[in-house]
């Protein structure tokens, strides 16, 4: 089995290059960047040179993307060019190959405007039933690209499985006032309750999502730890958040305690990872709870992968308010 991970150099591609190398597979990586994880440097806007990486891959781990805080730096047809464009090359050239199943990493912020609801009103509740109404031309570019893997599916019945993951970046948060607010890995612990995954959950679904892809088809799914939350905890979360997660984690507080940390007042939207678990089978192990745990005993925030992977830096300067990295 020869397997191909775009965007090798970034953050979940080399997490793939990392645990796909070792298995038996041969695992072969694409990026505009050299890393010790890239096989191949290029742009998949190069059809030519896409075809050239797809030659004998039968599976296909799609992550390769200008992302969230690429928006301040690149330009509208920048973000067409990679994120659509790139993914149309990547799937005609796939269906040429041969590739058996074509896994493609979106993104909770296809979502957009419907993460937050209005003032007074309880919390939005996170499924893949949720219509997306992106915001930015991230979100409208990773939304056009789950449409166009829908489209080979039905087409040219290439096995094309979804993955929209939530946050897992190490990264510091591009918004100011939540870094002023709440230390860095603060922030991110209360994050586990809601919108962020650890970097080697998203892996393992990955991964199972390749297994599953030919007896599924088609299908999208939300990558993100699961939540200790029920749908009728969205109007309280909203109002009085650190009630409702000392319900289900009360030994949290001792913790935040300890290392003098807050929990947000209010949680605004909450994404559901339920039909990830059951129909791939996914079992994320990061979860708030266990993250507590962890730290009690003297670990980090952190799994061992995405501790080994670290921080990214998605441009070469810094800058004062954000994108990444921040001064």
């Amino acid at each position: 089995m020869k397997v191909l991970v775009t965007g090798s150099a970034g953050h979940l591609g080399e997490a793939l290059v990392r645990t796909l190398q070792q298995t038996s597979r041969n695992v072969v990586g694409l990026d505009r960047l050299a890393s010790p994880f890239t096989t191949y440097i290029g742009s998949i806007t190069d059809r030519d040179f896409v075809r050239h990486c797809l030659n004998g891959v039968d599976t296909v781990f799609h992550t390769a993307t200008l992302h969230k805080p690429h928006v301040a730096t690149h330009s509208l047809q920048d973000f067409i060019d990679t994120n659509i464009t790139g993914t149309l090359n990547l799937l005609e050239e796939s269906v040429a190959a041969g590739v058996q199943q074509f896994i493609f990493t979106s993104t909770t912020s296809v979502f957009g405007d419907a993460l937050v609801p209005p003032l007074g009103q309880p919390a939005a509740w996170i499924t893949e039933d949720v219509t997306p109404v992106p915001k930015n031309i991230y979100g409208v570019t990773k939304a056009a690209a789950e449409d166009l893997c829908q489209l080979f599916h039905r087409n040219h019945g290439l096995p094309c499985l979804i993955l929209r993951t939530s946050r897992f970046f190490p990264e510091e948060d591009d918004n100011k006032g939540m870094r002023d607010a709440f230390p860095g890995e603060n922030l991110k612990a209360n994050e586990y309750l809601f919108r962020r995954v650890d970097l080697e959950d998203v892996v393992s679904a990955h991964l199972l999502a390749a297994e599953r892809a030919p007896t599924i088809g088609f299908g999208r799914y939300i990558i993100s730890a699961t939540t200790p939350f029920r749908p009728e905890d969205r109007a309280e979360i909203r109002t009085n958040a650190p009630a409702v997660v000392d319900r289900y984690v009360p030994e949290y507080r001792a913790e935040y305690e300890r290392r003098g940390w807050q929990m947000f007042a209010e949680i605004d939207r909450v994404y559901v990872n339920e039909k990830a678990r059951t129909e791939l089978g996914w079992q994320p192990r990061h979860d708030f709870k266990a993250v507590i745990e962890r730290l009690k005993n003297g670990g980090t925030l952190q799994s061992p992968l995405a501790k080994m992977v670290g921080v990214k830096r998605y441009h070469a300067t810094r800058f004062s308010e954000g994108p990444y990295p921040v001064e």
